[in-house]
């Protein structure tokens, strides 16, 4: 049988999951590597867990990581932002427009949707990134 939520979507079997996820990596493949790789170093002052010359990790949270990879040097294309959303639950959410707005990075006004209060903004690469709060 299905779980649903009360406006009828499914939410999936009943029974256990089939695997449980200890560490997450997402890997963006892009074209502008080097100032990408640079933006979330130097500018969200993410810290890098490994390293190589065409492929750099970064930790986001506990058991969260993302990479960036040079789509020139790997065997998958770049999609340059398209459908991608990564989506960041963070502190102090005004606080954080303003620090990004001191480095130059253009922000969406703060709104609230979902229950939360978000802004948006985009790597080098095109990606957008989400970073909200719950209200």
């Amino acid at each position: 049988p299905l779980a649903t939520t009360g406006g009828g979507m499914t939410t999936g079997a009943v029974q256990p999951p089939l695997l449980t996820v200890v560490r997450t990596n997402t890997i963006l493949y892009c074209a502008q590597w080097a100032a990408t790789v640079a933006f979330y170093r130097d500018q969200l002052c993410l810290p890098i867990t490994h390293a190589t010359d065409w492929f750099v990790e970064f930790q986001v949270g506990e058991q969260a990581y993302l990479s960036i990879a040079d789509s020139a040097r790997a065997t998958i294309q770049p999609a340059h932002g398209a459908g991608i959303t990564l989506s960041w639950q963070v502190t102090n959410l005004p606080l954080l427009q303003q620090q990004l707005t001191a480095l130059d990075i253009v922000t969406t006004p703060l709104k609230k949707k979902w229950g939360a209060q978000v802004l948006y903004f985009h790597d080098p690469e095109g990606n957008r990134l989400e970073l909200w709060e719950a209200l």
